[in-house]
């Protein structure tokens, strides 16, 4: 029946309609069914076994001139094309991942086209022009238009909306999930990327998009209209002051009337439906990382994903130590130490190396000799990383950037852009350069989602964009990060790697968990923690916690340490979004597994076929039998696994498990 529905639906699309012209798109397995409609406006939906996903949605570009794209379009021709093969993925979640896809290109006159691709869990669809002549876009119409008034989970911008959209422009990209209908959406608020809506039936329609690079990014906004979500952009901005956090942001007073500068011939960014049926299909989902430009780098030997020992979480906190732990070099020094004999490839210098409000990153303050702390890291093996404000690095990009580079660092953390207009997606990708060309690593904090960008700069190996660990440190009890904890896998992550910053060795079990800044702890179990290292994608990884804590705690630290942090194939072997997620990874010869659960206890069973013909030696971090009570309470087991093994584990609220198979 479901395959006659399929044909139905597709014979449908193949009609001749008497008020246009349609074409038809399906995905290599036959599963998805685009329809594209050329009439008085351009629309395309999308089914999905027959079943509508997305109703017929209009897209269009409005120039500054007042011509729409899109608006009575004039077909000029088409073309398609078919792709199968694997892209190679060296800093990501699998050394290569497949690329299978159909595609369809409607040319308009007037040099505009619209290209679609249907790959097997989704749909995507951009612009380009070949028109040479400078010009400004006013607008671009993103409209996804749902079959009925779907279930929906969303962030919102964290400002609310009672001024208009000026005020959520300026935001972190940081936020809780919000679960409702889409008629009971907030319509004055901004929704940042990416969203999801589950169909009746189960289908899941999720929304982000790649390739974002020298234009604004998408926001979306319930329409008037009935089950419609619209696309809303930040206009360009025409006047800026310096001021925000520390005085490291440079401020929006006023806007263009247009969101966009065009100089020439480009593409436009995709704008992605991913369409998935099973929860755990969706985490598995590359097509942010498929969408986007492929590397421009040359040469990428030179980038070393890693670990980093992280000061800012932990508060500088150092005990059983005979100096005054801050700002200095005895205190780097330690973390430093503490790195080399672990293996841990960085540390951080965050926040407060360099003087406070003078936005230059060439005055370092006097309690630190930083030439001194880089030879002494690089004499132990261990990079330097130094974070830098948003202004603080864009007004001097290239002197910063060489100095530094010069004297041994390995990296920026740059962070407080808190936008994604126009100028801003610019400066994230002349920061990518101007580091690639001083071989610096870079962790864009303060950030939006990453949109592909760690394919096309692959220096760039983390991004936040994600409401992560550091919010624990003020948050008000009632703040429930455990069921944040399995919702991003399923929603954040699907557009990249996450600065999330995981790794506590304080952890409070339910009820148990207040806010301190000076020693924070998680929500949830250390078995959780440990997990997150598996289930979370992040090439550049932190230990969030004190040396002095870890050194407490040798048998989950010697876990954390040998951690790898890139991997050569992902497996989503279990998962429902919000509820629990379990993810098994490989580097090499050596398997890693790990799961997490929400505030519910629960059973799971791991299917062990997986492993293929070879018995491993697996050491197992479990929650411990009153870890329901202390967070803290683990128990650590060996034992043996081969791929007809069941393991059958039993996970606390808020709870988890971590395995290593070698």
């Amino acid at each position: 029946m479901t395959r006659l529905i399929a044909f139905f639906c597709f014979a449908m699309a193949m009609l001749p309609a008497q008020a246009g012209k349609r074409l038809s798109l399906e995905s290599p397995d036959g599963t998805l069914q685009v329809t594209v409609t050329v009439d008085e406006c351009l629309t395309y939906n999308v089914c999905r076994d027959g079943q509508t996903v997305l109703a017929d949605s209009p897209l269009s570009m409005t120039l500054e001139d007042g011509t729409v794209v899109g608006d009575r379009p004039r077909l000029a021709g088409t073309s398609r094309r078919s792709v199968s093969g694997r892209v190679p993925s060296p800093f990501y979640r699998a050394t290569d991942i497949e690329e299978r896809y159909n595609e369809l290109t409607l040319r308009l006159k007037g040099g505009w086209s619209v290209e679609f691709r249907a790959y097997d869990d989704g749909v995507a669809y951009r612009w380009t022009s070949k028109v040479k002549k400078p010009y400004r876009v006013w607008t671009e119409q993103v409209d996804y238009r749902f079959p009925s008034d779907v279930q929906a989970i969303v962030p919102y911008v964290r400002n609310g909306g009672e001024s208009g959209y000026e005020p959520q422009f300026f935001n972190s990209f940081e936020n809780t999930y919000t679960e409702a209908p889409l008629s009971q959406l907030d319509g004055q608020r901004l929704m940042f990327l990416p969203l999801s809506v589950q169909l009746p039936g189960g289908t899941r329609v999720s929304i982000t998009e790649a390739a974002l690079e020298d234009y604004p990014g998408l926001y979306l906004n319930r329409s008037e209209k009935t089950n419609s979500l619209v696309g809303v952009f930040a206009p360009y901005p025409k006047r800026l002051k310096q001021g925000g956090h520390n005085n490291l942001q440079m401020l929006v007073e006023e806007r263009e009337g247009y969101i966009a500068r065009v100089d020439g011939p480009r593409a436009f960014p995709w704008r992605i439906a991913i369409v998935t049926m099973d929860d755990k299909d969706l985490a598995a989902s590359n097509l942010s990382y498929l969408l986007a430009e492929p590397s421009r780098l040359d040469d990428t030997s030179w980038i070393k994903p890693g670990k980093v020992a992280w000061e800012w979480w932990n508060d500088w906190n150092l005990d059983g130590v005979d100096f005054q732990a801050g700002v200095n070099n005895d205190t780097y020094e330690a973390y430093i130490d503490f790195a080399s004999e672990h293996g841990i490839e960085y540390v951080i210098l965050d926040e407060g190396w360099a003087v406070n409000l003078k936005a230059d990153l060439m005055q370092v303050v006097p309690s630190l000799d930083l030439p001194a702390l880089v030879r002494y890291a690089a004499s132990k093996h261990v990079g330097i990383i130094l974070w830098a404000g948003y202004h603080a690095f864009a007004r001097d990009m290239e002197q910063v950037c060489s100095h530094y580079a010069a004297m041994g660092v390995k990296g920026f953390k740059v962070d407080f852009m808190d936008r994604d207009d126009q100028q801003m997606t610019d400066f994230c990708r002349r920061a990518a350069e101007t580091c690639a060309k001083y071989r610096l690593v870079l962790d864009l904090h303060g950030m939006y989602k990453p949109a592909g960008m760690n394919r096309t700069y692959p220096n760039v190996l983390n991004f936040e964009g994600v409401n992560g660990l550091e919010q624990l440190k003020w948050s008000p009890a009632s703040h429930d990060q455990v069921e944040y904890d399995v919702q991003i896998p399923f929603l954040r992550q699907v557009a990249g790697p996450m600065d999330y910053t995981q790794g506590a060795m304080r952890n409070a079990s339910k009820g148990n968990y207040f806010p301190c800044n000076s020693e924070p702890m998680s929500q949830g179990t250390r078995c959780r923690q440990l997990a997150l290292y598996v289930v979370f994608d992040s090439p550049l990884n932190m230990l969030c916690d004190s040396p002095s804590n870890y050194m407490r705690e040798p048998e989950s630290l010697d876990f954390i340490a040998s951690i790898p942090t890139v991997w050569d194939e992902t497996l989503v072997l279990q998962g429902k979004m919000g509820e629990y997620i379990v993810t098994a990874r490989r580097k090499g010869d050596v398997w890693y597994v790990g799961g997490i659960t929400d505030w519910t206890a629960r059973d799971i069973e791991l299917d062990c076929s997986f492993l293929g013909n070879r018995t491993y030696r697996a050491t197992l971090f479990r929650d411990g039998a009153n870890a329901h009570r202390a967070g803290r309470d683990y128990k650590r087991e060996t034992l043996q696994l081969d791929r007809d093994s069941k393991l059958k584990l039993h996970l606390a609220p808020g709870g988890g498990f971590a395995l290593k198979l070698e």
